[in-house]
């Protein structure tokens, strides 16, 4: 798209919008196309309506935040808290809390979602990205799209996989028969899907994984660790319904991200200890 290259204070998303809802003219006609070819030399004119008041409110919810600067937030998200409001969740979410500490990110990438680049499930804790502006925004979501962005996950499975590193390659998409969840897909249906793991910590009847998804599909490691016939325990929807350690969440956590920040030439990595439920499961089984 032309306009990112020439309005780059404006994301991807919003420029899309401003196009479809009519915003948009080439040599004063209005385009309806965000695929609209240009040939060069046209004159084109961009209306940005003013913006309409958002419900949404700041909440003072305390937030650990691990890095922030004019441009974006890394936070440590515990688990329980979900990232933006949605139907049955209207308040108390990760979004209200980080209006309250940095209100400027109101509007940034969209009303609903103010600065939010990437998701984490509700009960999935660990880092989790914020951008403060619009540039930034755009940028951050540049690195997710050509997976510049490596992310890492700490994950507690039920058995162990086959191999004690591998590459999972399972398209995910809708499960035809559960329309709220995920499911791994024949070749040449649902999304292409890729995670990486590697064995950290073995035990009897339970292995610590370190995974590093290469995409980011809704649910993806949780998919394709049940696929592999290792489900991370705690997790009642893709795994046992009967949990077999004294965990009352998922044993999911987001303990790394490597990124480059917007200004910056080198990547950076930041990092989220294990929270102390988590780590008291694993000292737990250390010590049998």
């Amino acid at each position: 798209m032309a306009l990112v290259t020439y309005v780059p204070n404006l994301s991807r998303n919003r420029l899309q919008q401003l196009i479809r809802s009519g915003h948009v003219k080439v040599n004063g006609v209005v385009a309806t196309k965000t695929g609209f070819r240009l040939d060069g030399g046209e004159a084109v004119e961009i209306f940005i309506p003013a913006p309409i008041p958002s419900t949404l409110k700041a909440e003072p919810i305390p937030l650990e935040i691990v890095f922030e600067n004019s441009d974006l937030m890394l936070i440590n998200k515990p688990a329980g808290m979900v990232v933006h409001p949605s139907a049955g969740h209207g308040s108390g979410t990760l979004v209200h809390a980080a209006l309250a500490h940095a209100p400027d990110i109101m509007g940034v990438g969209g009303e609903i979602r103010p600065g939010v680049v990437h998701r984490l499930d509700k009960n999935t804790s660990g880092l989790i990205l914020l951008a403060k502006n619009d540039a930034a925004h755009n940028a951050l979501q540049a690195q997710f799209k050509k997976r510049e962005v490596e992310k890492s996950y700490l994950a507690l499975v039920d058995g162990r996989p086959p191999t004690p590193e591998g590459r999972i390659e399972a398209p995910i998409g809708r499960d035809p028969g559960h329309r709220k969840k995920m499911k791994v897909l024949p070749p040449g249906k649902g999304r292409e899907a890729i995670s990486v793991f590697h064995s950290l910590e073995s035990f009897p009847q339970h292995t610590l994984l370190e995974v590093n998804p290469k995409t980011g599909r809704t649910h993806q490691i949780r998919v394709h660790l049940a696929f592999l016939g290792c489900p991370i325990v705690g997790d009642r929807e893709y795994g046992q319904r009967k949990v077999t350690l004294p965990v009352k969440r998922m044993f999911l956590h987001a303990a790394a991200l490597t990124l480059t920040l917007p200004g910056d030439n080198r990547p950076r990595r930041f990092e989220a200890p294990l929270p102390s439920e988590l780590e008291t499961i694993l000292e737990r089984l250390r010590r049998n």
